[in-house]
């Protein structure tokens, strides 16, 4: 006597050995042994054997219509061999029995099961929706089918491009387009991105970089809505002294002018004069919602997205020839000892006499020309000429800022390596990716550069420590020490920045382009207003959980939008090489196995330089481009010095090494196909 039984949803038969009241002992063709309960037992028969029954049985079942069999099919609950003996005869034997199971078990969108071997038909509206469900499945899979093999092919269907980036990095693994990429992927035996780069999926490397920027994080496009630009209610005063700016000729937003008053009495004030927007922006409002929503410019080789809209950026930068509102922090100093004799700040309109720039004046504003009135260059303007006294007073005042910060960070500043500058001819709205890409230097430590730096360093110290003193919060930056592996920190509390040698340093002096800047700008307004009482009436109050929020979104924000503008700067780099047809270039070890290329924004990983010592300098013979992953390999051909060349340890402050490696791409090769499919109803 044999048995057929259901185990964990299986059907199985065997030979019965023995028999309890509440189970059976059942040797299965495989010669195990197992012990059935009595209530998983379905059908016992003396023939055919188990497996050839099982064999019949499901060859009879794809004979019976589904149908068919639903309308023969009792309304009440019944069994499997009811139903068998309705459909095929009422001698149905028992491979029509167990051929009725199978059918059964199999379509759960006709029969519902009600027990062991027991089922109730579904309703008529239920079948019809799970019928149209399953006929949408075979469609939709048919479409799979053919957007895999157009990707085969070599060509990339609209859809699948419409989702490029979605499939690559943010993929829905039951979406169809997604299901196709892999599907064709395994089939050609490529990488998803290989497959989709070889059926034209990817219009040219830069907007690939682009666009996937964009749809991390501007999916709504970069544009803004439509905002009145708000202007400053109240009168301000006229700033005693004429300001002037310093910065490259690119820039738009002109956050920060100086002032010097009093040279020559003895006592010297400098005014450090900061774009006002925070006079007219108030918190919570539309403006508000979109600079919060930015939270910061980002900047990229010949284009930008500006986290303020531009008719606002107008009305408040520092353009020469204009009365700009301004938060104005003025230092006295004693011009001998250069030591602080007050500060003060007051909100104003300074009149902005020049915008001077870097990229055109660092040749002529040299450290010569500024210590000695004999070494005027015949090539500077007139108008730089007269400001030749007060920048030679701020460069001398800078050195001497600089100096001590180093006394407290305990090490002298570093620089290096320069900032380079990149260029693109022809550029008009924004960049297509085929431009000619110019790279100059500027050297960091410049005598223009150093004395914004420093400027900018007072003035964000200052009013961090000014707003402490009076108790109204702020978002500071931090570092506790310059031991190896402690990073700057972002909070409310005034706490020292080891790596700038400060006691405390709130970003303050950008407004226009950081979130941070324009809410400290907030705190330092009511601070200039109220004095003592204004951490009552300031925006953000002490512990306000809203300073915690703007922090965390602003320092995601502003490494991210860091972090794509290093890799378009690589993209540019890379191009360069190809538009130079450089094929080798020189560089420096920086660790094992990756090097710095002397003249360009370049590292780069070698082979060959992996026992060469830190410094070592050596010929570097580069490999093929990829302006997708953003990478390009070396290998050592020379080394060009025996002993390697003494490198200083990098600057605290300074950004760590990267490579970029290949994309993070998100589609799964692993998984089985359908694996994430819902269940049919």
């Amino acid at each position: 006597m044999f048995l057929l039984f259901e185990e964990a949803g299986k059907f199985q038969a065997g030979r019965i050995l023995s028999e309890a009241d509440a189970s059976v002992q059942v040797e299965l063709d495989s010669g195990k042994r197992v012990k059935v309960k009595a209530t998983s037992a379905l059908i016992r028969f003396d023939k055919p054997q188990p497996a050839e029954l099982v064999t019949q049985a499901q060859t009879i079942a794809q004979e019976i219509e589904l149908d068919l069999a639903w309308e023969f099919a009792p309304d009440e609950e019944f069994g499997f061999a009811d139903l068998a003996r309705d459909y095929f005869s009422d001698k149905a034997d028992v491979a029509q029995q167990v051929a009725a199971l199978f059918r059964l078990f199999e379509a759960p969108h006709y029969f519902r099961r009600a027990g062991k071997g027991r089922f109730r038909k579904a309703p008529a509206e239920i079948v019809q929706q799970a019928l149209a469900a399953i006929e949408k499945k075979k469609q939709v899979q048919a479409q799979i089918d053919a957007w895999a093999a157009e990707l085969s092919a070599g060509s990339c269907p609209p859809a699948v491009r419409e989702q490029l980036f979605r499939i690559l990095f943010k993929p829905d693994k039951n979406a169809p387009e997604y299901k196709a990429v892999v599907e064709a992927a395994r089939h050609t035996h490529l990488a998803p991105l290989a497959l989709l780069q070889k059926a034209g999926a990817i219009e040219s490397p830069y907007q690939f970089h682009w666009k996937r920027f964009l749809f991390d994080y501007f999916p709504k496009g970069t544009g803004f809505p439509p905002v009145a630009v708000p202007a400053v209610a109240e009168e301000l005063p006229l700033a005693p002294a004429e300001a002037w700016s310093i910065d490259d000729s690119s820039t738009t937003e002109i956050d920060d002018a100086l002032s010097v008053q009093g040279l020559g009495s003895g006592s010297v004030t400098v005014g450090i004069h900061i774009a006002a927007p925070g006079l007219a922006l108030k918190p919570a409002s539309p403006l508000d919602q979109i600079a919060r929503q930015r939270l910061s410019t980002v900047y990229m080789p010949g284009h930008k997205i500006t986290m303020l809209p531009d008719d606002v950026v107008q009305a408040y930068t520092l353009e020469a020839g204009r009365d700009c509102p301004a938060v104005s922090l003025y230092v006295t100093f004693d011009e001998p000892t250069l030591s602080v004799t007050s500060t003060e700040t007051r909100l104003e309109r300074v009149r902005v006499a020049l915008n001077l720039r870097h990229d055109r004046l660092d040749d002529v504003i040299t450290e010569a020309w500024l210590q000695d009135a004999e070494s005027h260059h015949n090539d500077a303007a007139e108008e730089v000429a007269r400001l030749r006294e007060p920048l030679s007073f701020l460069y001398r005042l800078a050195r001497h800022l600089k100096a001590q910060r180093e006394v407290v960070r305990g090490k002298p500043e570093t620089f290096t390596r320069p900032d380079y500058n990149f260029r693109l001819e022809g550029v008009h709205d924004e960049p297509r990716g085929d431009e000619t890409v110019a790279i100059t230097v500027r050297r960091r430590g410049a005598p223009l550069d150093l004395i914004v730096a420093e400027a900018m360093i007072l003035a964000n110290s200052s009013w961090g420590q000014w707003l402490a003193e009076l108790g109204v919060p702020a978002i500071y930056r931090s570092q506790a020490s310059l031991a190896p592996g402690v990073k700057v920190r972002m909070g409310t509390k005034a706490a020292p920045h080891a790596g700038i040698g400060v006691k405390c340093y709130a970003w303050s002096t950008s407004p226009l382009r950081r979130y941070t800047d324009l809410v400290n700008q907030w705190q330092i307004i009511a601070a200039a207003r109220h004095g003592r009482t204004a951490a009552l009436v300031a925006p953000f109050k002490p512990k306000d959980a809203e300073l915690f929020s703007i922090i965390s979104g602003f320092d995601a924000a502003y490494s991210a939008y860091n972090g794509y503008q290093a890799g378009m700067e690589r993209f540019w780099t890379l191009k360069y090489l190809k538009q130079q047809g450089l094929t080798e270039l020189t560089a420096s070890v920086i660790k094992e196995g990756l090097v710095r290329a002397d003249e360009l924004p370049l590292v780069l990983p070698v082979m060959g330089a992996s026992d060469l010592p830190r410094g070592s300098r050596v010929r570097v013979k580069l490999g093929d481009i990829d302006e997708i992953a953003l990478d390009v390999h070396g290998t050592v051909t020379e080394r060009l010095q025996a002993e390697a060349a003494p490198v200083s340890a990098p600057d605290d402050s300074a950004e760590e090494e990267t490579v970029a490696g290949p994309l993070a791409i998100a589609v799964d090769l692993s998984e089985e196909p359908g694996a994430t499919d819902n269940p049919a109803p």
